[in-house]
């Protein structure tokens, strides 16, 4: 029996006439032609193109069975279009607000038991008058409850004068005193020659105390019982905005109450010097011994106390310097003097970032830190008139008057 012998099939037969039939029989035999092998292939390829086929049909038909199914997304964006539109309509509401105009600011009620604070100013005369007026009054309307008691140094009231109260929106009355021509100041003379204003300053506190004279605005005087505080104030000083502040300190005034002033008596301040609560000296360079070393703007008196003391007032012939010594001696002693502004040791200014009020040694002394701290600052004018006495009372020391 004849046969292929292993690794030797495809090998040709050799001999005469036989080597086409020999490579006929070569192509004839699969083991010889690879045959075999691609038949294996294929049937690889056709199961994997079969399984291949299964699975998208399992996906499709998973695919049609869900679409059937309800769908849990929109719950999501229905949340986030609410959000939306409440970001939108927030935004809406800003821009109207933005568009609004802001509200008038709303005034305090004013309690009918808070006392009145009664300014006098006496006046006079001349270019800057009308200015230094406005100035003042634009000051005063910050305070509640005060009634401005406005002197003309002056025959009749003057057009100026009046209109300017007028107009002012302030609570006021309008009161007029010629000064006696002996008092007067003659042409070139300094003004601490004479005392200036006496004579208004009394009449506004005969008309306190029902004497009558207003021209103008309230004219009938505070009814007895009345409670208040009596502040003097020139026109020519200057007073900050935080005489609201102040206002609350001195309307409280049982008696006599003090605080510092800035730029007066050739000094950056006078002031009182506090210990205990109370006033143990004054900060001042003019005739420190006073009965009463303190300048016009640096006290305001009760307005029970003025009315229970019907003599006490200026005294045009007092010395320079005594001026308002010659008021506070008829109504209290140094020592009962109150003293206000924390003490005498707070910058009523603090709030506008000015200088500040230092305490020195265990007296609690007002020494401020600059020049220019306290209620009140008097005006230049008045400082350089005083330089006439400087050599006399000392190097860099001159009166307050």
């Amino acid at each position: 029996m004849t046969g292929s012998v292993p690794g030797r099939c495809c090998q040709p037969r050799l001999g005469a006439g036989r080597g086409v039939r020999g490579r006929r029989d070569a192509g004839r035999n699969p083991a010889c032609s690879g045959a075999g092998g691609g038949a294996a292939m294929k049937l690889k390829l056709k199961n994997v193109f079969l399984a291949y086929f299964l699975v998208s049909i399992a996906g499709l038909l998973y695919a049609l069975v869900q679409l059937g199914q309800p769908c849990d997304c929109l719950p999501p964006l229905r949340a986030a279009a609410e959000q939306l539109r409440q970001k939108d309509l927030r935004i809406s509401q800003l821009q109207a607000e933005l568009r609004r105009p802001p509200p008038a600011p709303a005034q305090p009620p004013e309690p009918e038991a808070l006392p009145t604070i009664y300014v006098v100013t006496p006046t006079y005369a001349r270019l800057v008058q009308k200015a230094e007026l406005v100035r003042l009054s634009q000051t005063l309307s910050l305070v509640p409850r005060l009634h401005w008691l406005l002197v003309e140094d002056a025959e009749s009231p003057t057009p100026l004068v009046s209109g300017l109260l007028a107009a002012s929106g302030l609570l006021f009355t309008h009161l007029v005193v010629l000064t006696p021509k002996a008092q007067r100041l003659r042409e070139g003379e300094p003004g601490w020659v004479h005392p200036r204003g006496v004579e208004q300053r009394n009449k506004a506190l005969d008309w306190l105390r029902g004497r009558g004279g207003a021209v103008g605005g309230e004219k009938d005087p505070p009814p007895p019982g009345t409670q208040g505080v009596v502040y003097f104030a020139d026109d020519d000083n200057t007073y900050s905005r935080e005489l609201v502040a102040i206002g609350c300190w001195m309307r409280w005034t049982r008696g006599v109450s003090v605080w510092p002033v800035g730029l007066v008596g050739g000094l950056r301040f006078e002031g009182p010097q506090v210990q205990d609560g109370r006033v143990v000296g004054f900060h001042t360079a003019w005739e420190p011994n006073r009965p009463f070393p303190v300048d016009m703007a640096g006290f305001a008196v009760a307005l029970p106390l003025l009315l229970a003391k019907p003599n006490a007032q200026f005294d045009s012939t007092a010395p320079r310097g005594h001026l308002e010594s010659s008021l506070l001696s008829h109504l209290v002693d140094p020592k009962d003097l109150e003293p206000r502004a924390a003490n005498c040791t707070r910058n009523p200014f603090q709030a506008e970032s000015l200088r500040g009020l230092a305490t020195a040694g265990p007296g609690s002394h007002c020494i401020p830190a600059a020049a220019g701290t306290g209620v009140a600052h008097t005006d230049r004018e008045a400082q350089d008139e005083a330089g006439g006495a400087a050599a006399a009372a000392g190097p860099g020391l001159r009166p307050s008057n």
